[in-house]
């Protein structure tokens, strides 16, 4: 028969056993895709619960991840490629649309920010057509875009001789769309720049200066201070307006985001 000593010392043990929790390991090894209810354990919960917790990328939004959660399955950007070099224009000898796409090397995991956008797109316009002919020049506005795009024009001719560089037209800028305003996407949000009342350079360069004329489409180079002159920016056309001419310079002076050329 059994002591009074050792039944106190059994009911002790039993009193302790009641309270004893044996950790089941977390999410060491279980990280995974997507929503998962079958990637799932026994332990504390990140809202201090015991029980089963969830060790898939859908456990933040249903808040039922195991508490080793973020240092377990930590998030993971996602890799993009470099942007390609921008395509030709889709069309010859009228306004069209270039591209430049990157791709994904990693996908983001476990809750990381999705991809960013894989392809933009911009306006464009060549001045020959497939078959090497010189188009024929239109009258009409000045068709502009952001300064950038003068990186990638050619800077020699055929036999490598340098091309004559251009000159700049400042203008007053009098009235605008409102649909200038609100373009955000990457390659149009320089029409956000554009103001009424302020003052903007647009640089005539090879191949919109028109060959042997020495101007190019729209520059209103023969019209007096006081005529309005019309302008449009490639890339959307609801995004137009008029202003007036001030000066010709051999070359831009205004600050970048007020700098512009003729396409």
């Amino acid at each position: 028969m059994a002591s009074s000593v050792d039944y106190v010392l059994l009911l002790v043990a039993a009193v302790l056993g009641s309270y004893h929790v044996e950790v089941e390991g977390g999410c060491a090894g279980k990280c995974c895709r997507g929503s998962d209810i079958t990637c799932a354990t026994a332990d504390w919960r990140m809202d201090r619960v015991y029980g089963t917790c969830y060790c898939d990328e859908g456990c933040l939004r249903t808040k039922d991840c195991c508490y080793d959660y973020p240092a377990e399955c930590p998030a993971q950007s996602c890799v993009v490629t470099e942007w390609s070099h921008w395509s030709g224009c889709a069309q010859s000898c009228q306004r069209s649309m270039r591209v430049r796409q990157r791709h994904i090397e990693r996908e983001p995991r476990n809750n990381a920010e999705p991809c960013p956008s894989l392809e933009e797109q911009a306006g464009c316009m060549v001045y020959q057509s497939n078959h090497g002919e010189i188009c024929a020049q239109n009258t009409g506005p000045a068709f502009i875009t952001t300064r950038e795009f003068g990186k990638g024009r050619t800077k020699h001719d055929i036999y490598g001789a340098p091309l004559y560089p251009g000159f700049c037209m400042e203008y007053q800028m009098e009235s605008l769309t409102t649909q200038c305003s609100v373009e955000n996407r990457p390659h149009t949000h320089w029409m956000q720049y554009l103001r009424e009342g302020y003052t903007v350079c647009v640089a005539c360069q090879h191949p919109a200066m028109r060959n042997h004329s020495g101007s190019c489409q729209g520059d209103g180079q023969e019209s007096n201070s006081e005529e309005l002159l019309h302008w449009q920016a490639v890339g959307n056309s609801r995004c137009r307006g008029t202003w007036k001419k001030v000066q010709r310079t051999a070359y831009c002076s205004c600050p970048h985001v007020h700098s512009f050329i003729f396409i």
